[in-house]
C-alpha cells in the first residue's frame, strides 16, 4: 500500500481515539463539575474563534466587518441564522467591497 493510505489510516485512527477518549474519560464521572462543563460548552466558540480571527487580520475589510456584524447578530439570534445571515454578508461585502 501506498504511504500516503498509511498516513490517512493513521489520521483517521487518531481521530477516533481523541474522539472515544474524551467519552470515556467522562464517562467515568458520575457528575461533571460545573467548571468542567462550561469549558466544553466554550470549546465550539473558541474553535470557530481560532478559525475566523486571522482572517480579520490578515485580509481584509469585507471579513473584518462580517465579523463585527456576526458578533452582535450572536447575541440576539441562535447559531444557525448567524451562520447564514455571516455568508450572506461576506458574499455581499466582497461583492460590494471587491
Amino acid at each position: 500500500m501506498s504511504t500516503i493510505i498509511w498516513i490517512i489510516f493513521a489520521g483517521a485512527f487518531a481521530t477516533y481515539l481523541t474522539r472515544i477518549g474524551g467519552h470515556v474519560v467522562l464517562s467515568r464521572f458520575d457528575k461533571i463539575h460545573p467548571r468542567v462543563d462550561a469549558g466544553l460548552r466554550a470549546v465550539p466558540a473558541a474553535v470557530l474563534t481560532a478559525i475566523v480571527a486571522p482572517y480579520a487580520a490578515f485580509f481584509g475589510l469585507a471579513e473584518t466587518l462580517t465579523l463585527v456584524v456576526v458578533a452582535v447578530l450572536a447575541l440576539f439570534l441562535p447559531a444557525l441564522p448567524v451562520f447564514a445571515l455571516g455568508w450572506a454578508c461576506i458574499l455581499g461585502l466582497r461583492y460590494l467591497l471587491g
